[in-house]
């Protein structure tokens, strides 16, 4: 059963604040999100970028998936993702340098 578009909105936001909070199955969850379209417009950049920091945070299925969507990326776009990253790490106060 598919979601409304108020549902998927609240997720969306939810999965956000629990992002903010450190939740690295959040981080992984918005990657989902992005790369899938399943309550957000498909953006491989902001499927990067939630799948790296989830990658940061130690979980091996973030690793996986940005490793997967890479292939379907351009390098400009890798760099655009990891850019991001580190500004969303930056703005969080978590200061960790994003990863490749």
């Amino acid at each position: 059963m598919a979601i409304g578009q108020k549902g998927a909105e609240f997720l969306l936001l939810s999965r956000l604040r629990d992002a903010e909070s450190g939740d690295v199955n959040a981080l992984f969850e918005l990657g989902v999100t992005y790369s899938t379209g399943n309550g957000a417009d498909v953006d491989l950049v902001e499927a990067h970028k939630w799948f790296n920091l989830a990658a940061l945070g130690g979980c091996t299925r973030g690793q996986a998936c940005r490793a997967e969507i890479s292939v379907e990326m351009s390098a400009r776009e890798i760099a655009e993702a990891q850019k991001a990253a580190r500004a969303w790490l930056a703005i969080t106060g978590r200061g960790a340098r994003a990863a490749a």
